[in-house]
């Protein structure tokens, strides 16, 4: 493989790594507005922002590891032949499959690029009694799934090696 190929395949995963290890302590934030929100309701005035806020924090975990999980392959895969294949055949049919998780993750981006220009053109704020600023979160989704682009381009770079005989 091409050196440029194999630095492409190093960058994106350490990339994404890292920046899944660092989204795993979203659940840390979570835990803590959510925990607020019920001392909150139990003791004072229950907060305006803190289901907002918990949905963005999980929405920002979700996305942000989803190229992290995709690289360790904790995703949901149909697995009724595939693990019986030889690890050659599952990278020709991965190799393959591929692109259908890049068109769709490719959609997912061009929209999701759409609806963040929008929010930043127009000032958008969500419709509760908070009203945050969505392009954050818009922010946030729009680098998640362009993470997972780059890490499933990373996967095809990776199955085509194994097919040429080469290990990444």
């Amino acid at each position: 493989m091409p050196r440029a190929a194999v630095l492409f395949v190093r960058i994106v995963e350490a990339l994404n790594y890292r920046i899944g290890r660092m989204a795993m302590y979203l659940l840390f934030v979570l835990a803590g507005v959510l925990l607020w929100s019920i001392i909150a309701k139990a003791f004072f005035r229950p907060p305006l922002w803190a289901q907002e806020m918990a949905q963005f924090t999980m929405v920002a975990y979700f996305v942000l590891g989803g190229a992290y999980s995709l690289q360790l392959g904790a995703n949901v895969r149909m697995d009724l032949l595939y693990g019986r294949w030889s690890p050659l055949r599952q990278a020709a049919v991965d190799s393959v499959t591929v692109f259908a998780m890049i068109f769709f993750l490719g959609a997912v981006l061009y929209g999701g690029i759409d609806s963040l220009i929008y929010a930043l053109e127009t000032g958008e704020r969500s419709r509760s009694a908070w009203r945050p600023y969505m392009a954050p979160i818009k922010i946030v989704i729009c680098l998640g799934v362009g993470l997972m682009i780059l890490q499933s381009i990373a996967f095809l770079i990776r199955d085509i090696a194994r097919l040429r005989g080469e290990d990444i």
